[in-house]
C-alpha cells in the first residue's frame, strides 16, 4: 500500500526532530543498509556537508544517511549527532577497524522566522541530528515538521512535503523537501499552486490550474531577505551509479522549477541528494533511467506543494500564514 511518501521506496526510513522554541529541526533520510549517492547543486548559494565525497568520481560510493534541517551553517552540526547515533549501530564506511558514519546534509537558512536563535555556546543541531536518526520509521509527518518546522516562502509558511510513484517499469521514485524558498509555490496571489498539472488525488487540495494565466498578470513575490533553500533527497529502489544518481538528482531539481518561481537564484542553496537502495535491477539502462528522472521531476513538484499545503503558521508575531490559514483545510 503506497503512503505517498519517500519511505514507499523499500530500504529507507524517515525521522524528524524539531526545537519548537528555536522554531528549527532536522529530517533525516537513513538507509537500512549503504545507498549509492551522489547530488547535484544548483543554488547560488549552498550549505553542505560531504558534497564533494558524492561527485562520481570520488572514492567513496554509499551513504549511511542524508540530513536536511535548518540553522543555516549552524545546523551543520546535525550530521555530527547522526553519525554518534549511527557509529552505536556499528554503521560506516570500514578504515582499519574504524567504522565512519557517511552523512552528508543539506541546510537551509531559517534564522528570522521568529524563534529564539541565541542559543549561545549550545545550538541544538547535534541533539537534533541524533534524535532525527533515532526516531526514524516509515511514517513521518509533514509540513511544519523536522527540517521544515522554520521554512519560509516569499508569502506562506513553507514545510516538509514528500511524494511517490512507481515507473512504468516498475521502480518507484519518492522526494522528500524542505520548501525555503525566496519565491512563491502559488500562481500570482493563491490558491493555486504552480505544480497543479502534476497533482494526483487531491494531495494538496485538488485545485487545479486558475481560469487565467497570463503574463500581463503574472506576479514573482519575493522575501525581503533574500536568503533561502530548498533542500532535497530523490531516492529510487533501481539499481543506479553514482553517476547515474546524480543524472537522477538534475533531473529532479526540474521539480523545483515546475514548483516555485523563481528557483536556482544567486542566494538559493538549492540541493538534491541522489539515492538508489539497490532493490531492483535496470532492464534497459538508458531507457529506464531516462524514465527515472522523468518521474523524479514529477515527483519532486508534487513533493514541494504537499510541503507547504500540510504546514502550520508559526506562533510567533508577525509569522506569515500557512496555505490552509488563507485559502482553507
Amino acid at each position: 500500500m503506497s503512503r505517498n511518501l519517500i519511505t514507499d521506496v523499500a530500504g529507507l526510513t524517515v525521522g524528524n526532530a524539531s526545537d519548537a522554541r528555536v522554531a528549527t529541526g532536522v529530517t533525516a533520510v537513513v538507509f537500512d543498509t549503504p545507498a549509492t549517492a551522489s547530488v547535484a547543486v544548483l543554488g547560488g548559494g549552498p550549505g553542505g556537508r560531504e558534497t564533494d565525497l558524492l561527485s562520481p568520481e570520488m572514492t567513496v560510493q554509499q551513504v549511511d544517511a542524508i540530513l536536511l534541517g535548518g540553522g543555516s551553517a549552524f545546523g551543520l552540526a546535525a550530521a555530527d549527532g547522526a553519525m554518534i547515533e549511527l557509529a552505536a549501530r556499528g554503521r560506516g564506511f570500514a578504515v582499519g577497524d574504524a567504522r565512519i558514519p557517511i552523512v552528508p546534509q543539506a541546510i537551509c537558512f531559517d534564522m528570522m522566522n521568529g524563534g529564539d536563535k541565541n542559543w549561545g555556546d549550545a545550538p541544538p543541531y547535534r541533539d537534533l541530528g541524533r534524535q532525527a536518526v533515532a526516531s526514524a520509521g516509515v511514517d513521518f509527518a509533514l509540513g511544519s515538521h523536522g527540517g521544515g518546522l522554520g521554512a519560509t516562502t516569499a508569502n506562506l509558511k513553507g514545510g516538509l512535503g514528500s511524494a511517490s510513484a512507481v515507473t512504468a517499469s516498475g521502480h518507484t521514485v519518492g522526494a522528500i523537501v524542505v520548501v525555503n524558498a525566496i519565491g512563491s509555490v502559488l500562481v500570482n496571489d493563491g490558491p493555486h499552486f504552480w505544480a497543479a498539472p502534476f497533482e494526483r488525488d487531491g494531495e494538496y487540495g485538488g485545485l487545479g490550474w486558475p481560469a487565467q494565466v497570463s503574463a500581463a498578470n503574472l506576479k514573482t513575490p519575493l522575501k525581503g531577505v533574500v536568503a533561502n533553500t530548498t533542500i532535497a533527497v530523490i531516492a529510487t529502489d533501481a539499481v543506479l551509479s553514482k553517476a547515474q544518481a546524480r543524472r537522477m538528482a538534475l533531473s529532479a531539481h526540474d521539480g523545483f522549477a515546475r514548483a516555485i518561481r523563481p528557483a536556482h537564484t544567486p542566494l538559493d542553496g538549492d540541493i538534491v541528494f541522489g539515492a538508489s537502495t539497490g532493490q531492483r535491477t535496470l532492464g534497459d539502462p538508458v531507457m529506464e533511467l531516462t524514465e527515472l528522472c522523468i518521474y523524479a521531476a514529477d515527483v519532486m513538484a508534487r513533493a514541494v506543494a504537499r510541503g507547504v499545503h500540510a504546514a502550520t503558521a508559526l506562533p510567533f508575531p508577525g509569522a506569515l500564514p500557512a496555505w490552509r490559514d488563507r485559502f482553507g483545510g
